[in-house]
């Protein structure tokens, strides 16, 4: 069936070409133009385009994601479809993942792959620790779904932590999707803030119980010093036995996307990326390094890209508390 995909595929494709640059045009307007006029992350629109090809091509049942990309006005899920339609039938007629999105060894994970790979790493580290977890703290959730879907029946308390304006945005958009958020507190912060943590701390959270803190996609937006900030916060209001699941990015990785072209980009909603780790050479002690100097244990961990010969681009860690 790989053969017959294919010999759809490639003519298919070249017929379609002018339909699917119509479509990434269309779905770059609206997550660059219309995320800059509302004053939300168009990062965050990325990511859960992302999830929601996970979900349409049956890499990852994600419900939430898929009706919360539909309600957002910063997107178009017509765009998508146009852009993606000819891998869509050519993984249908396959039967397993074609060219994308796929889920490669980490070791081999690229760019192209970064949310799916990622996506499916975070998953696996929540799973190892939501049965033991009363609590799961979502920081900078953007457009995250997770607390909407089995979480939400898994854990007791479930906390949500960004910025004001993404906070009223995504609220807004929930509820015209139709998603159920009763049990989910939301918390209104900026990490920038030394005294972020207040804000949690105003909430029902508790810091006697065993907590989740889920950090994805966040650090490389941070300078170090608040990075620092928020883990010594969390560690001072953490019960032992939590864990912070974070993603660090590689210094190559966030040179490369200073480029004139993606700063543009970021820069028309007002984000710039910061934090990145030396994993040119040794990796693994780097990210030691790191963490040791935070004072917390380093857990399981994955790194994705390591087959290159510039080393790996990001690393998802469980960081003990």
């Amino acid at each position: 069936m790989i053969a017959l995909a294919w010999l759809v595929y490639i003519p298919l494709q070249i017929l379609w070409l002018p339909i699917s640059l119509l479509g990434v045009m269309w779905v770059a307007y609206k997550q660059i133009a219309v995320s800059q006029r509302m004053g939300v992350s168009q990062t965050a629109v990325e990511i859960i385009n992302g999830r929601w090809t996970m979900d349409v091509f049956g890499l990852r049942r994600d419900e939430p994601a898929r009706k919360l990309a539909s309600a957002i006005p910063n997107n178009s899920i017509a765009g998508l479809w146009l852009t993606l339609f000819p891998l869509w039938l050519a993984r249908q007629i396959a039967g397993e993942p074609f060219l994308y999105p796929t889920l490669p060894s980490p070791e081999k994970a690229g760019l192209a792959n970064l949310v799916p790979s990622r996506t499916m790493e975070f998953d696996a580290l929540i799973s190892a620790n939501s049965d033991t977890a009363d609590q799961l703290v979502v920081l900078g959730a953007g457009l995250d779904t997770r607390v909407f879907g089995a979480l939400n029946q898994n854990i007791v308390s479930l906390f949500e932590l960004d910025q004001k304006a993404m906070q009223a945005y995504k609220r807004e958009h929930l509820k015209k999707a139709d998603i159920e958020t009763t049990k989910v507190q939301f918390v209104e912060v900026d990490f920038a803030d030394p005294d972020w943590i207040t804000g949690l701390m105003a909430t029902s959270y508790n810091p006697k119980k065993r907590t989740i803190f889920l950090w994805e996609g966040v650090t490389l937006y941070l300078s170090e010093s608040a990075v620092q900030n928020t883990l010594v916060a969390l560690k001072s209001q953490a019960a032992p036995g939590s864990v912070v699941l974070a993603d660090f990015y590689s210094q190559h990785f966030v040179n490369m996307s200073k480029g004139k072209a993606v700063n543009n980009v970021l820069e028309a909603t007002g984000e710039s990326l910061n934090l990145g780790l030396d994993f040119s050479d040794d990796a693994e002690a780097a990210l030691r390094a790191f963490i040791s100097s935070q004072g917390l244990a380093l857990g399981r961990h994955q790194f994705l890209g390591a087959g290159d010969k510039k080393g790996p681009f990001m690393v998802i860690a469980e960081l003990s508390i």
